[in-house]
């Protein structure tokens, strides 16, 4: 359909399964599912970021714990029980949001009358989830299932129906992912995002079938699955999750790990390049200034360079490297802190509910002095047929403010800009006799092929980053009659966070062809010389994809800091060193 015609109606589009928008989206990325023959198993309490890479980015297959499947049953059993007790839960028998104080339904929720009640109603909001929040649609497949990983393993902390927790698990299985708009989140419950997840799996809306674009009927067909069919709490199990953020996130620390590897080795591989005193680096620094992130980051880049030339005698060699070069190890060693930080919250973020309300079937009046309180009393289930006997206390509050990690991705994007424009100003340095001593004209004859970078693309490159930097400002609107008073804007600072890191290597892919140039004339100024087996490794790689003499009869099919980019994120700095002292013990 041409974008001036008019969009056919709401109820148009789910009555005909939204097939208007299946067609096919060329920006698409699909992922490479290499790893589709492992599975991962889920407890809702130890996902790892590392699992999270492997399920969206390469398709490992999932698969949902014998005691998660129970805690989640059990909980949504307690769910089942307390509506039949009579009492009072936001979200099931009481309406959302500014509904929280109408009654939705009373008594059994399994009566014939109820029953048929919250399965029209889950439909309706699942295919509802098909218009639900506002495009560019997310181009990346990986994201669509980071958020679905996260979800499927945190949802086991709430009360979904056995058929929801299990469609969620089949969907990544059989790589059905739906098609997901990336706004209409205000980063505080990514509602809209996982409302696209729930139409697909109602087969309303579109998604992708390993990787081609159809109805969600369709790709739900073409997988062997039927419709979900969702009961009791399910659309509120789903739905109300920071899942959108927290996926992304975790993706984040995955990408930004291996682009401060890369920092620290192509800083390595600088510090050859400019005859360096290492001096910085050295203990009688460390133990001048016991920062623990610092201490490790220095003895780690100090042991790249061992066996470098640098720890040899030089009369030419300068006594102090201008300051962007003798703090980038604070620098980086500072954003590998605030990465560490981000880290871990993360993790906890995706091992925890971030649902409200908070249902818990392992807690009793007598374990903390509140909970037997008349106000708590009133929302403890004493237990019946519908939970199997089991007690325990469902109820309201904030978890979907998702707080830390919000705050900690901020930090990391600071961090990473002052670890940036110290790259950005130690390339530049290069340029300045006054600290090399010579110039690659001094040292080749070829002059035509050591011609002065500009410096317009590196510093282009910084300016993006530092424009990310900025911290996004607190916001307050008051929605949904101003029950909903606060915002995170969690989806813009992950969104952030994953284009700073892809900056910077872009950014590293100009500071390693530097370093590589100067190891070059080093080598050139006495082929003695030795640079560390880890930058001598990377500098010998690299100049296999980038050779120094351009062959103008075949120039390159791309510029040379584009190829030297894609180097660093397609081959981890870790293939060339791994013997670097242990990591700082978790915050």
């Amino acid at each position: 359909m041409a974008k001036q015609q008019l969009l056919p109606s709401a109820a148009a589009l789910l009555c005909a399964g939204w097939a208007w928008a299946a067609s096919a989206d060329p920006a698409y990325t699909p992922i490479n599912p290499t790893r589709s023959d492992e599975a991962i198993t889920l407890t809702g309490q130890d996902l790892t970021v590392e699992q999270v890479v492997d399920v969206a980015r390469y398709g490992a297959k999932v698969r949902l714990s014998a005691q998660a499947t129970q805690r989640a049953a059990d909980n949504y059993g307690l769910l089942l029980e307390g509506a039949a007790e009579g009492m009072a839960i936001y979200g099931f028998n009481r309406g959302g949001g500014d509904q929280r104080e109408v009654a939705t339904f009373s008594g059994n929720p399994l009566s014939a009358e109820n029953r048929a009640l919250l399965a029209r109603r889950n439909l309706l909001e699942f295919q509802a989830g098909a218009i639900a929040g506002n495009g560019p649609e997310v181009a990346d497949e990986e994201i669509v299932r980071a958020m679905m990983v996260v979800r499927a393993n945190a949802m086991t902390n709430n009360a979904p129906s056995p058929q929801l927790a299990q469609m969620l698990v089949e969907l990544l299985n059989r790589r059905v992912t739906p098609v997901v708009q990336a706004r209409g989140t205000v980063g505080e419950g990514d509602l809209a995002q996982l409302s696209n997840v729930a139409a697909t799996m109602v087969g309303s809306g579109a998604a992708y079938y390993q990787g081609q674009r159809m109805t969600a009927a369709a790709a739900l067909a073409r997988a062997g699955l039927a419709p979900l069919q969702p009961s009791g709490g399910d659309s509120g199990a789903l739905m109300s999750s920071d899942a959108y953020a927290t996926g992304t996130a975790a993706l984040v620390v995955s990408d930004a790990r291996r682009a401060l590897e890369w920092a620290d080795l192509v800083y390595a591989m600088d510090l050859n390049g400019m005859n360096s005193s290492i001096t910085p680096l050295c203990m009688v620094v460390q133990r001048d200034r016991p920062f623990k992130w610092l201490n490790w980051d220095a003895a780690r880049v100090l042991g790249m360079l061992r066996g470098s030339y640098l720890f040899n005698g030089d009369p030419n060699r300068i006594i102090q490297d201008p300051e962007s070069l003798r703090a980038s190890s604070i620098r980086q060693a500072s954003a590998w802190q605030a990465w560490a930080a981000l880290r871990d919250s993360v993790a906890t973020q995706m091992n925890s509910s971030d649902h409200n309300p908070a249902i818990r079937t392992d807690l009793s009046p007598g374990d903390s002095w509140e909970l037997s309180t008349p106000q708590l009393m009133k929302y403890y289930v004493k237990g019946g047929p519908l939970s199997h006997g089991m007690h325990g206390y469902i109820v309201s509050n904030a978890n979907w403010d998702p707080y830390p990690m919000a705050n900690e991705l901020e930090a990391f994007v600071i961090a990473m800009a002052n670890m940036d424009v110290a790259i950005s100003l130690r390339i530049e340095r290069f340029n300045n006799p006054f600290f090399t001593v010579v110039t690659p004209t001094d040292v080749f004859h070829d002059k035509a092929e050591v011609e002065r970078d500009w410096g317009y693309a590196q510093v282009d490159l910084d300016q993006e980053i530092q424009s990310l930097a900025t911290p996004v400002a607190p916001s307050g609107a008051a929605l949904a009659s101003t029950v909903e008073d606060l915002q995170a804007q969690t989806r813009v600072k992950a969104a952030r966070a994953r284009q700073v890191v892809a900056t910077t290597f872009d950014l590293l892919g100009h500071d390693v062809l530097s370093a590589a140039l100067w190891m070059d004339v080093r080598k050139t100024q006495d082929s003695s010389r030795a640079f560390g087996d880890a930058p001598a490794a990377a500098w010998v790689a690299l100049r296999k994809l980038v050779p120094r003499q351009v062959d103008t009869a075949h120039p390159p099919s791309a510029a040379p800091s584009q190829i030297a980019a894609a180097f660093l994120v397609q081959t981890p700095a870790a293939s060339f060193f791994t013997d670097g002292p242990p990591m700082p013990a978790s915050n």
